[in-house]
């Protein structure tokens, strides 16, 4: 049996180590259109845009990536491929320097829902962007590992062994180091890595972020462990499918298509997507518009005739906690893409969008695996019913599978990136 093409995994280890925070998740999928070529447009400019034109914009930590069909998008649609470039970690307060103890610690705030306790004694950075006096922004990221958020010795509280409840304000704010050192602190710290006056940082938006690489794992290297995987996994399998139709049309290998692709990339999914920049917010509904163009019924149509793969990750079953999946419905690590289904609406998929997908991925090569979650469990969501919600958007909710969802490490396959890969190209290209 031949070995599995690992190439795609090994270059979503490099999306993640690319990507510490939102605002560098962003900037590495601009970077990477920017190669394919796609070119930037500010939102202040009048954008008049062309068949073949490929173009992106860009939102805080969001990004939305175009690339114009032949028919007027009213006549034939679009078609979406969205993920989020946000995951659960730790924000920086404004006022982070925080004196306890004998220590130096930065104040930080929970983000999302984290399964915290995986960030006890990790080797740990601070990742973001700066607000710079006149209005710029610049990215940073501390070198080395300067943080950590150390345990309790079980000497000190031995009711550890019956479980472990952290209080987020007094247990996890981490260590910057002893309060007689003379190293600087965070802000001047990272003013200086920025290369800029501490003085002209007005602002910030800034993430703990794990040091430690993303790793090949598992007996046979096929796995891949790595922080936030949830969800740049599913942004890189999105970005990559939209360069590899690119590069075929330009190529002529495909022709081009009818309706218009588009990829969007939103931040702020992970505390409920209610931004400016996130799936709640009119960043994707501003886009549409302006594809749309101005006669009365061109949104209504275009929405319409469009299609939208809200692309998450997905959980693959436990090995030693399978009673918690429903028993038919476990999806396994290199198995392939999974729907997502929900009752009661936590997932946008129904049966001609769940079944516009399965087809898709049955004309790749494909496999398609399936989750809903037990009747006497919760569910979580999506970008999917918030922009199907907003927009009303034809929808499927999918996603790659993994271990570990929302932990500081995770775990998934490389088995998985092509085939994510392949059913994404054919969303886009039919």
């Amino acid at each position: 049996m031949a070995a599995p093409d690992l190439s795609l995994g090994d270059d979503l280890r490099a999306f993640v180590d690319a990507s510490p925070s939102p605002s560098h998740a962003a900037a590495e999928i601009t970077r990477r259109l920017r190669e394919g070529g796609f070119r930037e447009l500010s939102e202040t400019a009048v954008w008049d845009l062309s068949p073949g034109d490929q173009v992106f914009t860009v939102r805080g930590a969001s990004v939305v990536a175009v690339r114009v069909g032949s028919d007027p998008v009213a006549e034939a649609g679009l078609r979406i491929i969205g993920a989020h470039t946000d995951s659960p970690t730790f924000r920086v307060r404004p006022r982070h320097d925080v004196r306890q103890a004998g220590y130096r610690l930065v104040g930080v705030e929970p983000y999302g829902g984290g399964l915290w306790h995986t960030w006890l004694d990790r080797e740990l950075t601070v990742a973001g962007r700066l607000a710079l006096r006149g209005g710029t922004t610049t990215l940073v990221k501390l070198p080395g590992a300067p943080l950590r958020l150390p345990s309790l010795a079980i000497h000190l509280d031995r009711s550890v062994r019956e479980g472990l409840t952290l209080d987020p304000q007094r247990h996890l704010q981490p260590v910057w180091g002893s309060e007689l050192s003379t190293e600087p602190g965070l802000l001047e710290a990272l003013a200086a890595e920025a290369g800029v006056s501490a003085a002209d940082v007005v602002g910030h938006d800034l993430v703990l972020a794990d040091t430690q690489p993303a790793a090949r794992a598992g007996v046979d290297g096929t796995w891949i462990a790595a922080p936030r995987l949830d969800d740049l996994a599913c942004c890189h399998s999105g970005l990559l499918a939209l360069l590899r139709v690119s590069a075929e049309t330009l190529a002529g290998v495909s022709a081009e298509t009818r309706h218009t692709q588009v990829l969007v990339c939103n931040d702020h999914e992970e505390v409920g997507s209610g931004s400016a920049s996130g799936a709640r917010g009119s960043f994707l509904e501003d886009v549409i518009s302006r594809l749309a163009g101005s006669e009365p019924q061109a949104f209504a149509r275009t929405i319409a005739a469009s299609k939208l793969v809200s692309a998450d990750m997905a959980h693959a079953v436990h090995p030693t906690r399978s009673e918690r999946h429903e028993p038919s419905h476990q999806p396994v690590l290199g198995g392939g893409p999974v729907l997502k289904l929900n009752a009661n609406q936590a997932y946008a998929t129904d049966a001609v969008s769940g079944g516009w997908f399965t087809e898709r991925c049955q004309e790749a090569g494909v496999p398609v695996q399936h989750f809903v979650s037990r009747a006497d469990l919760p569910c979580g969501s999506t970008i999917g019913p918030l922009t199907a919600t907003r927009l009303g958007l034809s929808t499927v909710d999918v996603g790659a599978p993994q271990l570990a969802m929302h932990a500081a490490r995770e775990l998934a396959s490389a088995v998985d990136v092509p085939l994510m890969v392949d059913a994404f190209r054919g969303c886009l290209a039919v």
